[in-house]
């Protein structure tokens, strides 16, 4: 492949993502965080890259390098919109990146996007949720969707996470975009004793976690596990917890450390998800690469858990939803469906495989923009 002449300086900007950084910091992250996380980290391993990673101000040092990632110090949450900004714009310009990537739409992707357009970088965008895509965030979120969409037209790539997602963005946006698998790290299987149901994920409304307590409500024979971190903003997060402690067949627990989740996808008989909208949920790769058998009430991209029988789909249809959760639960057949997602995540989402393709694409953006010299290199 082709390799550059001197390292190419890659910034990632998340500001929720120091807590995987630092397992010390107890606060909330997501699904976008624990992407660009491994992605940081796996590219940085790579001496042809020097990787960067904004965050926001958790008390840390304004500079610390963590796994090879040089983390950037930015923005207080509890600090003005304003001042926050400035803080951003400021630690773009200590990355001094060739390359910026942002993933999830928020203020940050338009203020990268400018960045990037004002200062002559490359502004590399990856979608982390179908909203994105097939414009609901447009008709959701007026001002806040025309800046979006702005940033999106502004960015030399657009990374998708399935197909279909590529032509929804196209249809609803405009936008030409690139599939690539959210990328993991694959652990040796061992399999153990399964004895719960899983359910992960924030307590936003988009993810439904209600119906998971339903879900548990109805199934008193079989035990139950929800691991759910209070939404940034969820002022219903005390009433769920207090509603889930009443189940007594339901285990309720508001943070595990994200090194630690592994242990009870190894557990779960079924991990079953609730959300009405997602892109590739990173618990779907988790739970694949620990082989529990998925269980969906409506997300289902690319149709990938009948295709590939990985698991089950109900199509937003609750007594449906039901009946697959009884064939699940006491059918042999689960075992296969866990097998089946194992050998999914090792052919679609292997981080050591995945890694290259977005090697592949940051080198063709730097080429393309004339950014340094290039000589060829056969090797990796």
């Amino acid at each position: 492949m082709t390799r550059p002449s001197r390292p190419i300086k890659i910034c990632f900007i998340s500001p929720k993502a120091y807590p995987l950084f630092n397992a010390d910091i107890k606060e909330v992250f997501g699904g976008a965080e624990v992407d660009l996380y491994f992605l940081s980290r796996e590219l940085a391993k790579n001496k042809d890259f020097e990787v960067s990673f904004i965050t926001a101000d958790y008390g840390q040092e304004e500079f610390e390098t963590i796994e090879g990632v040089r983390i950037i110090k930015s923005l207080d949450f509890g600090q003005s919109v304003i001042t926050g900004a400035i803080k951003v714009w400021r630690a773009m310009r200590a990355a001094d990146a060739e390359i910026y990537f942002r993933e999830a739409p928020s203020s940050a992707g338009f203020l990268l996007a400018l960045f990037c357009k004002l200062n002559r970088r490359i502004f590399v965008y990856r979608t982390a949720s179908r909203g994105e895509c097939d414009g609901g965030y447009l008709k959701e979120h007026f001002l806040g969707g025309r800046a979006f969409l702005w940033s999106l037209r502004k960015a030399a790539m657009v990374v998708v996470q399935n197909e279909t997602d590529e032509a929804k963005i196209n249809g609803s946006a405009g936008v030409s975009s690139t599939v690539i698998p959210n990328a993991h790290p694959l652990p040796a299987l061992s399999q153990g004793q399964r004895d719960t149901i899983l359910w992960v994920g924030r307590s936003t409304p988009l993810k439904r976690p209600g119906l998971f307590i339903d879900l548990a409500e109805q199934m008193p024979g079989e035990h139950f596990t929800m691991i759910c971190q209070r939404a940034t903003g969820d002022d219903d997060f005390q009433a769920l917890t207090k509603r889930a402690e009443k189940v007594k067949n339901l285990e309720f627990i508001k943070r595990v450390p994200f090194d630690e989740t592994g242990g009870y996808y190894r557990r779960a008989k079924i991990f079953v998800n609730t959300s009405d909208s997602e892109g590739f949920p990173n618990t779907y790769v988790e739970a694949c690469k620990y082989a529990a058998p998925i269980l969906s009430l409506s997300i289902n991209p690319d149709d990938f858990l009948t295709t590939d029988k990985c698991g089950l789909c109900a199509d937003d249809d609750w007594e449906k939803f039901l009946e697959q959760f009884d064939f699940l639960a006491g059918s042999q057949d689960a075992r296969d469906y866990g097998m089946n997602g194992r050998r999914y995540a090792e052919e679609k989402h292997d981080i050591e495989k995945i890694i290259q393709k977005y090697k592949e694409l940051f080198l063709a953006l730097t080429a393309r923009s004339g950014s340094g010299d290039r000589q060829t290199d056969k090797s990796d």
